[in-house]
């Protein structure tokens, strides 16, 4: 192993740890009903389920960014929650268009780690 692919190996780790944390943050708020949330998808006109949903699948995404063997699927699923929230915050929420670089970045890492975790 070359010390290059050994600092690739290391910016993954350090990559998928903190879109992790992030993500299991943001997931674990959304399940636990944090208020701004809760008022989030309803001003943006998603039923309540929704956010339980996208805090489930956050949450288990993340974990799953922390284990090599799956954390493609774990990316691959964050990426397209990211996606539906770049919508969101394009055509569903007034003002907001701003947060959509945000989550377009964040979509962006994501699709980066599912690539590089990609089954062979």
């Amino acid at each position: 192993m070359t010390n290059r692919s050994k600092g690739k190996i290391i910016g993954l780790w350090v990559v998928s740890g903190l879109l992790a944390a992030l993500f299991l943050m943001a997931g674990g708020s959304k399940l636990a009903g944090a208020e701004r949330h809760v008022q989030g998808f309803a001003r943006w006109g998603w039923p309540d389920w929704m956010r339980l949903a996208i805090g489930a699948v956050e949450v288990t995404s993340a974990v799953l960014l922390c284990v090599p063997r799956v954390a493609f699927f774990g990316a691959l699923s964050l990426t397209t929650v990211m996606a539906g929230a770049t919508y969101t915050h394009l055509f569903r929420a007034s003002g907001e268009g701003a947060m959509a670089s945000f989550t377009v970045a964040l979509a962006g890492q994501c699709a980066l780690i599912a690539w590089a975790r990609r089954p062979e």
